[in-house]
């Protein structure tokens, strides 16, 4: 009789078992637990951190830990976090990991206080602390403490997280294994968030700070504090340009926003910044590095790029690190969805491709010691526009630069042009939107958005090929070389590359164009001008970030700089299009175009000013394209 029930109790097991799967949360709450730590660092601080355990003792298990300040909640040891069963992590609850979210020191229900990109102190001692010393103590406690682990540790996280997965590769901690800095938070000035080339993203900045992020709390907290800044109107153009300038804002931001007075107080390239680059101490990592982000990701596509570069560049060629680059609005590759982006479509599901096929492989690979990682590529990179996967020994890629120059009849040729300039009149008072739609807050769509609404506006010049009669494929860094002039003493200049597509252009399986009266339908596709990659630079940089210069009225200067990387093929029938202006409102702030302190600028400083771009032999303005044959 007992042997029966103990076999009627197996069974009920097996169907509860079969009944739950990894995809709810009956599955987890049957095959984990939860615990809650306040693990103690090296100066004394305890660091809150939630901790995910499998209840299989059959074998020993990894750590795959994330760090952020965004919080890792939710509290409360009964209380499982859904990411373990409504996002592809449920894969690695399935492969048996101990799941581990900290929040780093001063956030949430961590003690101590927050410094955003804390620097690193490569030089520290005793109980000096810092961001990879906050995760070497974790790291020591989780292999001392949390039962059952194998003595493996990997740590991901994008976005601010993928700044503290840097941090963590630089501890040193010999059980760090494996870790995937995603979208990371690299160099605020030059081009990650806040900064572009020198010119201050605005709208992203001041939204982060005021709307939460930024307002301190004196204890640790599991709420998220009420306090944030409600603007006035669902406008953000209109908006922003009604506060006026930098000036306005910070008053906005009252007394308790810190880091955004000190980054007001740093408008140049100085040490300030520079100790907060993380690509300055990347040298001899130890752990595996897979560098992950997005073509189209409008908040830190730079820091992707550039910091797999930083690694590579610093360590030697034996040491493991690649990179991947999908077709991925900011951290799209984590979502279920990867088909598309805004109106422009990949062809297949990208996202779920790589998290199957790539990171956890990778990390299987590193803490697990299961499987090969035979097909991954030192680069891992989707072409839009062909929307394919190809696969490189190296990036950027051996590619032919290839000038194409500005013509006085608003073409693109690969000759010089052989007349004078073009010109138009930038007015801070009706700057250029970023985009053709009305929004409350920064769309992650703009950076496939239609370019025809800025095509139409006559502080916008625009050059375009001739219909291409073959394809046009781009990898790696665009340089844009422009010969200007300009009636003030500063300029922006945002340079964009754009794929024009035919005018009978649909997509397959995609129903046909409203041609009715009535509005709606889907979004006409025929002529599109997809913005492939567009940047911003603050033409006071122009010959130094350290040390700006004005530039004298009238006289022709050269203003050199690099977009972030591309990976687009220009179809055969289409045409490739390049677009400049001098703002991108209220993406970057406005330019008064006076050799001032911009942060510090009032109304009557911003003045309209005459640019001229030149496209004749002695000052022929080009486009240098990596062409990949």
């Amino acid at each position: 009789m007992k042997r029966f029930i103990f076999m009627l109790l197996g069974a009920l097991t097996a169907l509860t078992a079969r009944a739950s799967h990894v995809g709810d949360s009956a599955w987890v709450k049957v095959h984990y637990y939860k615990e809650e730590q306040q693990i103690r660092m090296r100066d004394g601080v305890r660091l809150f951190t939630a901790i995910y355990i499998p209840k299989d003792s059959s074998e020993r298990h990894p750590v795959l830990m994330t760090r952020t300040p965004y919080s890792a909640g939710p509290y409360g040891p009964e209380e499982l976090t859904p990411a373990l069963w409504n996002t592809y992590l449920k894969r690695y609850a399935e492969e048996g990991y101990i799941i581990v979210v900290q929040d780093v020191r001063g956030r949430w229900m961590s003690e101590g206080q927050f410094k955003d990109i804390r620097p690193f102190n490569p030089a520290k001692q005793g109980t000096a602390t810092d961001e990879a010393s906050d995760t070497y103590d974790t790291i020591d406690w989780l292999l001392a403490n949390v039962p059952g682990n194998n003595g493996k540790v990997g740590v991901l996280g994008i976005s601010y997280p993928g700044f503290y997965t840097t941090m963590a590769a630089l501890s040193g901690h010999p059980a760090l294994k494996a870790v995937s800095p995603q979208a990371p938070v690299t160099d605020w000035f030059h081009g990650d968030d806040f900064h572009h080339n020198g010119a201050f993203f605005l709208m992203d900045c001041f939204s982060f700070y005021t709307k939460g992020f930024g307002y301190p709390h004196p204890a640790p907290v599991s709420v998220a504090p009420v306090q944030a800044l409600k603007l006035p109107c669902a406008d953000n153009y209109n908006t922003f340009l009604k506060i006026g300038t930098i000036r306005n804002f910070t008053r906005l931001t009252g007394d308790s926003l810190a880091f955004w007075k000190e980054l007001i107080a740093h408008p140049q390239y100085d040490d300030w910044w520079k100790e907060r680059d993380p690509r300055n101490y990347v040298a001899q990592i130890k752990p595996a590095v897979l560098v992950v982000g997005g073509l189209f990701d409008a908040e830190d596509c730079y820091g992707a790029w550039n910091l797999y570069k930083a690694i590579e560049q610093q360590n030697p060629a034996t040491h493991f690190n690649k990179l991947v680059m999908g077709p991925w609005y900011h951290g799209q590759w984590a979502s279920t969805d990867g088909t598309h982006l805004g109106n422009v479509q990949f062809g297949s599901n990208t996202a779920t491709w790589y998290q199957e096929h790539i990171e956890l492989p990778f990390f299987n690979y590193y803490l697990k010691g299961k499987g090969d990682l035979k097909e991954l590529a030192e680069a891992s990179i989707f072409f839009s526009g062909e929307n394919q996967w190809r696969r490189f020994d190296r990036w950027p890629p051996l590619a032919e630069e290839k000038e194409i120059f500005f013509q006085g009849n608003g073409s693109l040729s690969w000759k010089k042009g052989n007349t004078g300039f073009s010109e138009y009149v930038s007015d801070p008072a009706h700057p250029v939107p970023y985009t053709q739609e009305v929004h409350y807050i920064r769309t992650r769509d703009y950076m496939t958005d239609d370019q025809r609404f800025a095509s139409r506006r006559t502080d916008v010049l625009t050059f375009e090929t001739d219909t291409l009669t073959e394809d046009l494929t781009i990898a790696g860094p665009v340089t844009a070389d422009l010969r200007v002039s300009i009636t003030g003493s500063d300029a922006d200049f945002v340079v964009k590359v754009i794929d024009v597509f035919p005018d009978d252009f649909r997509y397959p399986n995609t129903p046909p164009l409203n041609k009715t009266r009535d509005a709606g339908g889907p979004y006409p596709l025929g002529g599109y001008q997809m913005l492939v990659r567009g940047d911003i630079f603050r033409g006071r940089f122009r010959r130094s970030f350290e040390k700006p210069a004005p530039f004298t009225p009238g006289k022709v200067e050269q203003v050199k700089f690099q977009l972030p990387d591309v990976a687009h093929t220009f179809q055969k029938g289409h045409r490739l299009m390049i677009q400049v202006q001098s703002s991108w409102f209220p993406l970057a702030d406005r330019n008064p175009q006076q050799f001032i302190n911009i942060y510090e600028a009032t109304e009557k400083d911003f003045v309209k000013e005459t640019i001229r771009i030149y496209h004749d032999e002695a000052h022929p303005s080009r486009i240098i394209l990596p062409v990949l044959k």
